[in-house]
């Protein structure tokens, strides 16, 4: 079976137009940028892509403030207790602030189990502490805060331990000596490694969701260009290797843009947490990370580019697609799931290394030098990708008649 082609009057596919055609064309050598502005503008003043951009934003913007109105919140519990549960309900007032600082007792004095009870089913009580036998017992109308029930059992056990060894001649201190479990970090604390955590998911889902939406809508403008035949006028006056440059371009230059303005949003929005001592030492891998999101984006639009001029109709798409969007997903579930050994190799490999080295940077176990290394290789891989992306693209482009595969459009003769 023969590639499907669309021949001029002698019969023969048609040449990709040079820099130097004939015809009176004139000033193609920055036709690219002329089709990068196009792109740019036409993106710009989609409302979809506004809105898009606006929401992502938003979210952005309502974690980080929902992160400081969690940090800043204390919960208030009132307990009801009898006269005989005062001397430890005033205990549990006191202790509860060192065991969790967002948590505040009210003791509720009431004057017996009756009024207690009833308390806590109007609801004017939140529990009530009373003892029953030789234990204390929390009673909630259906089931007990874990915050309050984590309070109320540290108090209730010190207590209990302090009154044991006092019976037993000796201290509470001595009785629990050594019998306490402290962990510590080898590198950073526990407050980093949360955040680091939450930055590596960020980077990996920031990554997939910008290749995945700016990679479909290029292979949609491609073949829809290339559906309407409008693609063959255009061929006329440029240069094809100037239009998928200016594609390429253009759209690398929106998401780009669009990342640096989260990223730049993420990094105002940890100044007012709890994590606002990190940003600076964050910074660094952040800044690595846009770099490196350059670097994967455009070897991965310029295949969105080819799949699209691989398809005759929109129909197509999803068979010439295909293989990207699992690349894409490789490199989501990659960035998210490597760890160890794995990690290290993955962070070499293009295109996953453009999340994968970012995150070991992030998590100190990555050097510069390593960066560099994995950097040079990505970019390596980008202008390889460009390469052989723009020799099939420039000989499929203008191919009609059904979906043509890699293979045909690399042996078309020009």
């Amino acid at each position: 079976m023969t590639a499907p082609t669309n021949l001029d009057r002698r019969g023969s596919t048609p040449a990709a137009p040079s820099d130097a055609a004939p015809g009176g064309r004139t000033g193609t050598g920055s036709a690219w940028l002329l089709v990068t502005r196009r792109e740019i503008m036409v993106k710009a003043t989609d409302r979809s892509f506004l809105i898009g951009t606006v929401v992502t934003l938003a979210i952005i913007a309502g974690i980080m403030v929902l992160q400081v109105v969690l940090a800043g919140r204390t919960s208030t519990y009132d307990v009801a207790v009898t006269p005989s549960a005062t001397t430890i309900a005033q205990q549990v007032r006191a202790g509860a602030a060192a065991i969790d600082e967002d948590v505040v007792v009210d003791p509720l004095a009431v004057p017996d189990d009756a009024a207690a009870r009833a308390a806590v089913l109007d609801g004017s009580a939140d529990a009530w502490l009373h003892r029953d036998g030789d234990r204390w017992v929390l009673t909630t109308k259906d089931g007990p805060n874990d915050s309050l029930k984590a309070v109320v059992q540290e108090v209730v056990r010190s207590e209990a331990l302090r009154a044991n060894a006092s019976a037993a001649g000796t201290t509470l201190e001595a009785l629990e000596r050594g019998a306490t479990l402290g962990t510590a970090f080898l590198e950073g604390d526990a407050q980093r490694a949360e955040l680091v955590d939450a930055l590596a998911f960020a980077f990996t889902f920031l990554f997939y969701m910008a290749a995945l939406m700016f990679g479909v809508t290029l292979a949609n403008s491609v073949v829809e260009e290339k559906q309407s035949r409008v693609v063959e006028i255009i061929a006329t006056a440029i240069p094809v290797r100037h239009l998928l440059a200016g594609k390429v371009l253009g759209n690398t230059v929106l998401a780009v843009a669009q990342m640096t303005l989260f990223v730049a949003v993420g990094l105002v929005g940890l100044a007012f947490t709890d994590y606002s001592s990190l940003v600076t030492s964050v910074s660094g891998p952040v800044v690595w990370f846009v770099v490196f999101f350059l670097a994967g984006f455009v070897s991965l639009a310029c295949l969105w580019a080819v799949a699209g001029s691989l398809a005759s109709r929109t129909e197509d798409l999803q068979s010439t697609t295909t293989p990207l969007t699992f690349l894409v997903m490789a490199v989501l579930f990659g960035g998210l799931l490597l760890e160890g050994q794995w990690q290290v190799i993955g962070s070499f490999v293009p295109p996953l290394s453009a999340v994968v080295m970012p995150i070991r940077l992030l998590q100190g176990d990555a050097s510069w030098p390593e960066a560099l290394l994995a950097l040079a290789i990505l970019l390596a891989a980008a202008a390889a990708t460009v390469r052989v992306g723009e020799r099939l693209y420039r000989r499929s482009l203008l191919q009609g008649g059904g979906r043509v595969t890699v293979r045909q459009a690399w042996r078309v003769e020009e």
